[in-house]
């Protein structure tokens, strides 16, 4: 896990490294197995939870990663960040993720709410039309692009997944 781990901060960072207005050397951060661990066993039982461990500036962009799980469910809800890109990659669990297609029914997060401000950057909440399903279980890593709505269809037992959120108009607050 330990590897895989690594291999998506490192697509967040090179990632956003990769902007105009990137800082030469900008400081490194490292975040230890045993704090995405601790914030996985912090986690609610039986309801999503979304923790930010941290957003940072990498040069130009911000990069932020966090923890998400989600308990089992057989209701379609969808969320569509406009300008942040996500990677998942899926710790334990399974679910059939639905990701592109269009945003039915959308309606915009409050732009000064927690959530904006401290996760996802301006995004609109709704149903997915014409999306592609996918089965996505342990070891399994998804990119889904900004503008691209996505949602779980489906949650067969818990799933846990770490994202690494790439900010590149810099509009999440820091942590």
């Amino acid at each position: 896990m330990s590897k895989l781990i690594l291999v998506a901060l490192a697509v967040g960072a090179l990632w956003s490294a990769a902007g105009d207005n990137a800082q030469e050397n900008p400081a490194t951060t490292h975040i230890s197995a045993a704090d995405i661990l601790a914030t996985i066993g912090s986690a609610p039982e039986g309801r999503v939870s979304d923790q930010q461990i941290r957003h940072i500036d990498a040069g130009g962009h911000n990069v932020g990663l966090g923890v998400v799980q989600r308990p089992p469910s057989t209701s379609l809800g969808a969320i569509q960040h406009h300008k942040q890109t996500e990677v998942y990659y899926v710790v334990s669990g399974r679910g059939t993720l639905v990701t592109g297609g269009e945003l039915t029914d959308g309606r915009a997060l409050d732009p000064e709410g927690q959530t904006v401000r401290t996760l996802t950057g301006p995004s609109s909440v709704g149903g997915i039309e014409g999306g592609e399903s996918r089965d996505v279980g342990p070891g399994d890593m998804v990119i889904i692009p900004a503008g691209s709505p996505h949602g779980f269809s489906e949650i067969t037992e818990t799933i846990t997944y770490i994202v690494v959120r790439v900010d590149p108009e810099q509009l999440v607050e820091l942590k």
